[in-house]
């Protein structure tokens, strides 16, 4: 018992030391002492999943003015004249009176499809002397001037301006920015972690004038290409411009302007340290009655919460055909007083982005996206404590699962293992959807997997063997259904010795010597693995041991090496149901002209040791002791007694549901206690009555006789020998005859004796 409990905490330790090791190895990872791209491309992916598995819902305050192919179709091919984008910002900001517009589109050249400019040119060249035409084209301007109109149109509106900026080699900048954010000498002396532009393409400063403001639409993709973060400020030269979602968000909210927050001293860092660092904690946009803050990650930039899959159909905000604005036809009580953004989801027009939700994300709907995060406030980042919180989260997981996977078995595990890694799933999604955190997730859920299929393959690799030395050690023992069930917990099994109640079997056949004799050596060798190979078959059915074959005798026990409780029942219908084969052997044998198979069996129940037992030579898993030794004395005897199972007391008082004939009390060879010896007929339910009758007479008849009533003994026997001819009757009633001539001593106590094995 102590053996087998140091081998199973043997084996437990070096599980646990396995865990441990894969749990360092994961926490290294979470500190950067190891490699982990692959890792953060998967947790990448964990938070795609998470948008993606969200339901969109539509947000009624966010409206796509969209150029879409019907409004292409009915107005003209894009770019449109600026006089029909003049009528759509009138329509959005005076007839639908927009919160705030903002374009997703740059009008950095003059627009000279009214003929207006070839028409100035004349007036100065060709015409110039024609003073009745400088004076008509001066009336004309508000007419043709389509500049102008819009820049008139823009004028007091709360209209934002796109444009893009640019870091290629041959970028130039182009048109007009709008006025700064901030500057860099707003910043104290602080330098910012911000993404830093050459060039910009820019509106024409007639129509950057005339707006509200300005705002760049460049996105910073991943390095999978897909967009999930958007700077909200960016630095050209010694200014800093926002982005046109925080542009048109402040103006919607009617702020002035917005400013970098920094962090305050805490008396962890220094000024001069905070000012190096450019410690920023967040944006704030000038709002009443308080201010908006907007959390910003590195080179200040957040990420963007998708909702729905983009495009008219992907069902977070309604798109509206530009057409059906420009007439003023589309319904009041849907677009009065909404944010608008006005751009495009035709795909020629390239305004569509890979994201996490979609490869072909409309670009606009990204800054609608980001604005309603600002509106409400509602941002996902990554916390500081990220780091902090993954490595208690692989601590936790890895020393749990490590101290509880060793214990389990594979279904166990596999529950335990799925339950671990949806549970730490449900709780990072819950932060993200309830606390907008974006925590790691990828390094645990590879620590769970890693720890499973670790235990998995110790199981392959270590238990795998323990179950084929198993195998090897008692295959040839017990039966095969048997070895399977031992080597589902081989810990369980060993071959050293070892005291326990067993059953123990001898069987031999009678008469072999004049079987032998009478035929040829290959049908002997027949007769007898015929002979063997049924009782062993017999005895392995029921659960026994085959122990070994002796010339042409069978030992078997019950009980060793798998425990079996009724060791003692088994053996006794094992016994039954060899006389049984023998019938049916002997019919086979019939028909070869063999001579008849006649085998005796004795049993015995006892405390006996079972182990691996022999020399450094050879060994043999058996059993030994004085209850095996009985075993086999009563076998000898059975001839005696002309029955064909024997068994003693300790077996008919551990089997009662079988009926039994006692035949004598005995004391064998080797042994001074006497012991009574039964005869099993069979079980209780099934004994026939006219032989429940014969038991009941016999055991009066065996009373009698020990009380010394010869006369009487002998006149019942000899009517029970009337009515079934045994070879027990006659054996009792020359013991009669003897006691008569030869009476037992006045202290005789009914014992047999057996002088010879």
């Amino acid at each position: 018992m102590l053996r087998r409990l140091r081998q199973a905490l043997a084996k437990y330790w070096a599980r646990w030391l396995l865990a441990l090791a894969l749990t360092g190895v994961a926490a290294s990872q979470v500190v950067g002492l190891l490699p982990g791209e692959s890792v953060g491309r998967l947790d990448l992916f964990f938070y795609d999943l998470r948008m993606r598995v969200v339901k969109a819902e539509l947000d009624p305050r966010i409206v796509i003015v969209d150029i879409d192919e019907r409004s292409i179709a009915e107005l003209g091919r894009w770019p449109w004249s600026r006089d029909v984008v003049a009528q759509l910002v009138k329509q959005m900001t005076q007839n639908y009176q927009a919160a705030s517009v903002g374009f997703d589109v740059v009008f950095a050249e003059p627009d000279t499809s009214s003929g207006y400019s070839r028409l100035e040119q004349l007036a100065k060249g060709e015409l110039k002397d024609v003073p009745q035409f400088a004076r008509q084209l001066q009336s004309l301007k508000p007419e043709m001037d389509y500049d102008a109109r819009l820049a008139e149109a823009l004028v007091g509106q709360p209209v934002v301006m796109g444009y893009n900026l640019s870091n290629e080699a041959n970028a130039i900048a182009k048109g007009q920015l709008p006025p700064p954010a901030f500057t860099v000498a707003d910043l104290g002396g602080r330098r910012l972690d911000v993404t830093h532009w050459r060039a910009y393409g820019a509106n024409l400063p007639q129509l950057q004038q005339a707006a509200r403001s300005g705002g760049f639409f460049n996105p910073l993709p991943d390095d999978d290409g897909l967009i999930r973060t958007v700077p909200l400020v960016a630095q050209v030269g010694d200014n800093f411009y926002e982005s046109l979602a925080l542009a048109t968000a402040r103006v919607a909210l009617n702020g002035k302007r917005i400013k970098p927050v920094f962090l305050k001293n805490d008396a962890v860092l220094s000024d001069e340290q905070l000012r190096d660092y450019g410690a920023l904690d967040s944006i704030a946009v000038d709002v009443k009655p308080d201010p908006l803050f907007i959390p910003v990650e590195r080179h200040l930039t957040t990420l963007v919460t998708y909702r729905g899959h983009g495009g008219p159909a992907g069902g977070a905000f309604r798109y509206v055909p530009a057409v059906d604005v420009i007439r003023g036809t589309y319904p009041h009580d849907k677009l009065d007083g909404r944010i608008m953004l006005v751009g495009t989801t035709v795909p020629g027009l390239n305004d569509l982005r890979a994201t996490p939700v979609s490869p072909v994300y409309p670009g606009v709907e990204v800054h609608a996206n980001l604005i309603a995060s600002i509106i409400d406030g509602d941002f996902k980042a990554r916390p500081e404590f990220a780091v902090g919180f993954d490595l208690i989260q692989v601590l936790t997981v890895g020393l749990l699962l490590g101290l509880l996977l060793p214990l389990l078995g594979p279904l166990w595990s596999i529950v335990l293992t799925l339950a671990s890694a949806f549970g730490i799933g449900a709780f990072n999604f819950w932060l993200y959807n309830a606390g907008g955190l974006v925590l790691p997730l990828a390094t645990a859920l590879l620590l769970i997997a890693a720890l499973f299929i670790s235990n998995l393959g110790w199981g392959y690799l270590f238990e795998y063997r323990n179950r084929k030395a198993i195998v090897n050690l008692f295959g040839e023992y017990v039966a095969p259904e048997l070895v399977a069930e031992m080597a589902a917990n081989p810990a369980s099994y060993n071959m050293e010795g070892e005291i326990r109640e067993l059953t123990v079997m001898f069987s031999d056949v009678r008469g072999f010597t004049s079987i032998s004799e009478s035929l040829p050596p290959n049908e002997l060798r027949e007769y007898i693995n015929a002979y063997l190979t049924a009782m062993s078959e017999d005895i392995r059915n029921d659960r026994g041991t085959l122990d070994k074959y002796i010339g042409d005798a069978v030992m078997a026990f019950w009980g060793a090496p798998l425990e079996v409780p009724d060791h003692a029942a088994r053996a006794v219908a094992t016994a039954l149901r060899m006389q049984q084969t023998t019938l049916l052997l002997n019919e086979e044998f019939a028909k070869r002209n063999w001579p008849p198979l006649k085998i005796g069996v004795g049993l015995n129940t006892g405390q006996m040791r079972v182990g691996d037992m022999g020399s450094k030579i050879r060994k043999a898993y058996t059993v030994m002791g004085d209850a095996v030794n009985l075993s086999s004395r009563l076998e000898s005897i059975t001839k005696v007694y002309g029955v064909g199972v024997l068994v003693g007391n300790a077996t008919c008082e551990a089997a009662p549901q079988f009926a039994y004939r006692e035949l004598d009390r005995v004391r064998v060879k080797g042994k001074n206690e006497p012991v009574p010896i039964y005869e099993p007929l069979a079980l209780e339910t099934e004994l026939d009555a006219g032989l429940r009758a014969e038991v009941d007479q016999w055991h009066a008849a065996l009373a009698t006789l020990r009380a010394q009533r010869w006369d009487e003994a002998e006149q019942a026997i000899i009517a029970l020998r009337e009515n079934q001819a045994r070879g027990l009757y006659d054996l009792y009633l020359e013991r009669i005859s003897r006691y008569r001539s030869d009476p037992p001593p006045a202290d005789w106590d009914g014992v047999t004796t057996f002088e010879t094995k």
